[in-house]
């Protein structure tokens, strides 16, 4: 190895080094209780007849698959977290561990708003039999309200958060699957 490519070389391992470091665990599967953390909830509430599960696996990942169905005015089907306290601040960026199918899933933060089906929405694309991490600003996620944006709202406040959650609404029917690892955030510098 020349003498120039080694400080290079020292760089990007520091630089990797650090970046494994400062992602905080947020979520995880974890523990006999992981899977009583969560729910699915499918366009059933709306007529739709979408059928989406989950499970925690043994590896201690979250699964989440079903059939996505656009009948009766459908189109959705998510798994997401009871209401829970969750360690985010102004500036993270949230880092999703996921394996998907190919398909563009959405990641989801609930607030604790009264609004009705409010949450503020990232994309959240899938490599198809790939794990892969995926990074989001917490200032990128939109406000949204029966999977709408809505004007005029500013970025989330991170005091509050009360859930997460994973969401298909690609408007292509048929059967689904994506796996989460974990969800960490990135802490801004301070």
């Amino acid at each position: 190895m020349t003498a120039t490519k080694l400080p290079l070389l020292l760089a990007v391992l520091l630089m990797q080094a650090v970046t494994e470091k400062a992602l905080v665990p947020l979520l995880d599967f974890a523990g006999p209780e992981a899977a009583e953390k969560w729910q699915a909830v499918n366009d059933g509430v709306m007529g739709g007849v979408s059928d989406g599960r989950f499970r925690i696996t043994p590896d201690n990942t979250l699964a989440f698959f079903g059939t996505l169905s656009l009948e009766n005015n459908g189109g959705f089907a998510s798994v997401r977290t009871k209401p829970t306290d969750l360690d985010v601040k102004a500036g993270d960026t949230l880092v999703v561990r996921v394996k998907g199918d190919g398909r563009e899933y959405v990641l989801n933060i609930y607030t604790k708003s009264r609004q009705m089906a409010f949450s503020y929405r990232a994309p959240l694309p899938t490599t198809k039999g790939e794990w892969r991490d995926v990074e989001t600003p917490l200032a990128d996620f939109i406000p949204t309200s029966f999977g709408r944006r809505v004007q005029g709202m500013g970025p989330v406040e991170p005091d509050q958060i009360s859930g997460m959650g994973f969401m298909l609404s690609d408007k292509k029917a048929g059967p689904f699957a994506m796996e989460v690892a974990w969800l960490k955030v990135v802490r801004a510098a301070r």
